[in-house]
């Protein structure tokens, strides 16, 4: 699991679609429930608020909003790659 934290960036994935759209964590209600500010494939951007985060092996529910980690952070988590340090 990740903790989520306030400024990280995760996929959102709002409707019928199953493009993902890039948001910040605006606000963590738990490891599971979080608010995040976005911007939609024209760069217009979009709020939700308690919105699910999917952590590990949970499963989207049809036709509801989510929030999911990117493959990189994912990756990173569980070891599989080192994470990117950059110079002070």
């Amino acid at each position: 699991m990740i903790k989520p934290t306030i400024g990280r960036v995760v996929l959102v994935i709002r409707g019928a679609s199953d493009q993902a759209e890039p948001a910040l964590i605006c606000y963590v209600w738990n490891d599971r429930l979080i608010n995040v500010g976005g911007f939609c494939c024209n760069g217009s951007p979009f709020a939700l608020t308690s919105l699910r985060l999917l952590q590990d092996d949970d499963a989207a529910v049809t036709g509801q909003p989510y929030a999911q980690w990117m493959p990189y952070q994912k990756a990173v988590a569980a070891g599989e790659i080192p994470p990117v340090l950059h110079a002070a």
